[in-house]
């Protein structure tokens, strides 16, 4: 019988739940300004392939019982890794094709507006765990700011090629999915830190091949190993650490949702950083994604 969220689950406190994962999103929100400062001739899938390769063997070996938890699991245990494990390797794989298709903006705003809906979705099919309406007026308000601020600079000009919007549903899917399958993991008794660098190394070894054929000669001048080594520690060990942390106290469809700060944090840093500027359209699409966001990192009142 299906139910809702709120009334399962006790309201996270912002610094071990909502905070943690709104520093992460800060922290995926570097990415863009990062990887623009690296070689123009490393394949953008690549870079982000060889973030997740060197972050999730960094994962792997400081997450104290990863090894364990592959080893010594039950068969259920083993195939939710295995299929978060594709899952992770899903979303860079996926993601940077859809940017290379449909443009940063589109590719940007379909991956990152999906995931909390998918979110919903797999949690209400896998755990007959209803949405609340909460959660639906919030991500509502999030996914139309992030379009507005990421969209009203672009104005919309560029024909959206129809592989690149499934590509980018595709890494939406991917994102929700080990976000899911995470959450359960941990809620299930397991530490965070050996579920993440257990999914983390199963999702750079299915990548890996990638990052080998696409080529590594760009890793070998000082500005692409900058940039891979900052991905690697900053936006996959470190913001997964916290995602990790966040997932224990917050259910991953709001945290797909407070994700969405992700594509906020990129266009601030694109105006202070690389000194672009940002449309008044897009500055209100802003204020409504702030206005999404707090929303869920205010708890909700517990039912009695």
């Amino acid at each position: 019988m299906s139910h809702d969220l709120s009334s399962t689950t006790p309201a996270p406190t912002l610094l071990r739940g909502p905070l943690p994962i709104l520093a992460a999103a800060v922290l995926w929100g570097t990415t863009g300004t990062a990887a623009s400062l690296g070689p123009a001739q490393a394949p953008a899938a690549a870079v982000g392939a060889t973030g997740l390769v060197l972050g999730g063997f960094l994962l792997f070996l400081t997450g104290r019982g990863s090894w364990s938890l592959i080893t010594r699991s039950d068969r259920a245990t083993r195939r939710l890794l295995a299929a978060g494990a594709v899952a992770v390797a899903g979303y860079p794989l996926t993601f940077y094709p859809a940017v290379a298709e449909a443009g940063v903006a589109v590719a940007t705003v379909i991956t990152l507006g999906s995931s909390p809906v998918f979110s919903g979705l797999l949690a209400w099919w896998a755990d007959r765990r209803r949405p609340d309406v909460r959660w639906a007026v919030a991500t509502a308000a999030a996914v139309i700011g992030c379009a507005v601020l990421v969209l009203g600079s672009e104005g919309g000009a560029d024909p959206v090629r129809p592989l690149g919007v499934l590509a980018a549903l595709t890494a939406g899917f991917s994102y929700s999915a080990y976000a899911l399958i995470a959450e359960r993991l941990i809620r299930g008794g397991h530490g965070s830190s050996p579920v993440m660098g257990a999914l983390f190394l199963g999702g750079g070894l299915v990548a890996l091949p990638i990052v080998l054929a696409l080529g590594t000669g760009w890793l070998a001048t000082a500005s692409g190993a900058a940039v891979a080594l900052y991905l690697a520690v900053f936006t996959v060990f470190c913001a997964y650490r916290l995602f990790g942390r966040g997932l224990r106290h917050t259910p991953a469809v709001v945290a797909t949702t407070l994700t969405l700060a992700e594509p906020a944090v990129a266009a601030l840093l694109g105006v202070l950083v690389l000194h672009e500027r940002l449309a008044t359209v897009s500055w209100i699409g802003l204020g409504v994604l702030v206005v999404g966001l707090a929303v869920l990192r205010t708890p909700s009142p517990r039912r009695r």
